[in-house]
């Protein structure tokens, strides 16, 4: 993260963040791991250490809109732990497709770990005013649409696309308006 020239400015404002498994890898087609991503984002929602406005979870990555006083420090955190947790699930299920291809895939420096799950960097995006959040909530909700895996975001269970249209999704989100 420290060799990010991505930066939050002002933590007044809605970010639009990326997290992207190291080479694309499918992960989160697998119920138990996507799980994990979802729990994590719960505990830092319910400890208020981030609040979450919208969010796709794809095979393969995150894609969010959050506030919060440290956000890049608390999202830093949330992809350190996710990756602890989702290692741990593949050596406890002997994944080795998985362990493997997150050590294929581990950038040379990172020297002190065995596996890299996510990649380096959240690209944070500062939405200054109503049409670019629009403009990305859209983008975010209708990600599976695009990707031809549903043909209606309200589909597509991991996201927050049923709190801004029918009343509840999986995870508490806080619409902006």
């Amino acid at each position: 993260m420290a060799r990010s020239r991505y930066k939050v400015y002002d933590s007044n404002y809605p970010y639009f963040i990326t997290c992207t498994v190291v080479n694309w890898i499918p992960v989160f087609g697998n119920p138990q791991l996507a799980q994990i991503v979802l729990d994590s984002l719960l505990f830092l929602i319910q400890n208020k250490r981030i609040t979450l406005h919208g969010y796709v979870l794809m095979e393969n990555h995150l894609h969010g809109i959050a506030t919060g006083e440290h956000l890049i420090k608390e999202i830093g955190l949330f992809k350190s732990f996710t990756a602890r947790s989702i290692i741990d699930f593949c050596e406890k299920n002997s994944n080795n497709w998985l362990l493997s291809q997150f050590k294929l895939n581990k950038l040379k420096h990172k020297t002190e770990q065995e596996y890299q799950v996510w990649q380096e960097g959240d690209h944070p995006q500062m939405i200054f005013n109503e049409e670019v959040l629009i403009q990305k909530l859209e983008y975010i909700h209708y990600n599976p649409v695009k990707r031809g895996y549903i043909e209606d975001p309200a589909h597509w269970c991991y996201s927050s696309y049923k709190d801004y249209t029918e009343g509840k999704g999986l995870l508490p989100i806080e619409i902006i308006t």
